[in-house]
């Protein structure tokens, strides 16, 4: 079974560069280039060592949550929350486990979104430019430029769309010598924290509100979101899930004080599922921002869908402005997961049909749930299909 691999990383946060492991980086299913000293991994690495768990996925989907409990247990995963969506609307919800030491997981628990922060950071920003605030295509570099590209020409080519799509040609987080371009802006495509960092600190610049009220007013108030924020501060009273090892060693919680346009945000499994409804819906988004949305902005097919995997992808992938996009013939699946130290989160939506799920985990073995899960609450077959067929 293949583990993911780890090793040093940075993140930029509160001005200071933090370092990191490399269990803090997501990657969608694409290898993506990255800091020099980081370590390189894809979520089909997690992916094929789900489909080790799906002999226990063998449950038909029920009109109520199947009880998860012993699955957890045999992966040893500490505690899951999971929202179901059917036509877009949530359907049900459960969690099981343990929350923390001598704490109960319950559908109230909010988590680590880890990588899951980043889809609500595009929504926060295609809002505003929907709202005419922000613009999708205008030189970043207007009204923000990061000091380290100060001397840096490219930097006058970053655009938010580059930003949301992984184009920037920045790195996933900046090193101990700070930040720089790893490939020209808009040439190629490299999965990047720091794009969407970049995005957010242009929405402060831009409107002259912190990212944090931003996300407030256009995200989290319209969707009721009580129980969710960017920081430690924000959300409701129920302390967050706290995270374990792969050993079942509790992690340390730290507090979030300043907010990660790309990571930390926190949710419960049920906020998280009726931002994921009101995205399906493009609720706030004008038509054309919508159309842009819901469409490729860097192809990914050719990468992932080589050879025989080709028979259980769709027939087009890539990164769209805020997820990955999977389009199936039937409707296009937006996709994104998570993973940082003591966290693995999952979310997933069919747009036509409205149908999806939020998985939100605290364990380094939470990737291990994910797949019999899916499985178990009966999720699109065709999403199954393409999982599985990433490890042929």
């Amino acid at each position: 079974m293949e583990k993911l691999r780890s090793g040093p990383c940075a993140r930029h946060v509160d001005g200071k560069t933090h370092q990191v492991a490399a269990k803090h980086q997501h990657r969608y299913v694409l290898h993506m280039s990255n800091t020099a000293d980081c370590s390189r991994w894809t979520v089909i690495g997690a992916l094929i060592a789900l489909l080790a768990c799906t002999s226990m996925a063998d449950a038909s989907a029920k009109a109520s949550m199947p009880d998860m409990t012993t699955t957890l247990h045999e992966q040893r995963v500490e505690s899951a929350s999971v929202a179901v969506i059917r036509n877009g609307r949530i359907v049900s919800t459960g969690a099981w486990g343990t929350a923390g030491p001598n704490r109960t997981a319950t559908v109230a628990t909010p988590y680590n979104l880890a990588s899951l922060t980043k889809p609500l950071t595009a929504e926060v920003i295609l809002r505003l430019v929907s709202a005419g605030k922000l613009s999708l295509d205008e030189p970043m570099d207007r009204y923000w430029s990061d000091p380290d590209l100060s001397q840096d020409s490219r930097r006058m080519k970053l655009t938010v769309r580059m930003a949301l799509s992984h184009r920037t040609g920045l790195p996933n987080w900046r090193d101990a010598k700070g930040l720089a371009f790893d490939h020209d802006p808009g040439t190629t495509t490299g999965y990047s924290g720091e794009g969407y960092q970049y995005a957010a600190r242009y929405a402060e610049r831009r409107t002259g509100q912190s990212f944090e009220a931003l996300a407030g007013r256009w995200l989290f108030a319209p969707a009721h979101m009580r129980a969710s924020g960017y920081v430690s501060a924000q959300g409701g009273k129920v302390p967050i899930a706290v995270p374990y090892d792969d050993a079942g060693k509790p992690l340390p919680v730290e507090r979030v004080t300043r907010y990660n346009a790309a990571d930390l945000a926190h949710a419960t499994a049920e906020d998280y599922a009726r931002f994921l409804i009101d995205a399906r819906n493009d609720r706030g988004l004008v038509a054309s921002i919508a159309a842009e949305r819901g469409k490729s902005q860097a192809d990914l097919t050719f990468e992932i869908c080589a050879g025989t995997k080709a028979t259980s992808c769709p027939p087009w992938t890539g990164f769209g402005l805020g997820w990955q996009l999977l389009g199936f013939p039937d409707g296009t699946t937006m996709l994104h997961t998570g993973k940082d130290a003591g966290a693995f989160t999952f979310a997933a939506i069919n747009r036509a049909s409205g149908d999806g799920i939020v998985i939100l985990t605290n364990s380094d073995n939470g990737w291990r749930v994910i797949l019999p899960i899916l499985e178990r609450i009966g999720s699109d077959p065709k999403l199954i299909a393409f999982l599985r067929g990433q490890m042929s």
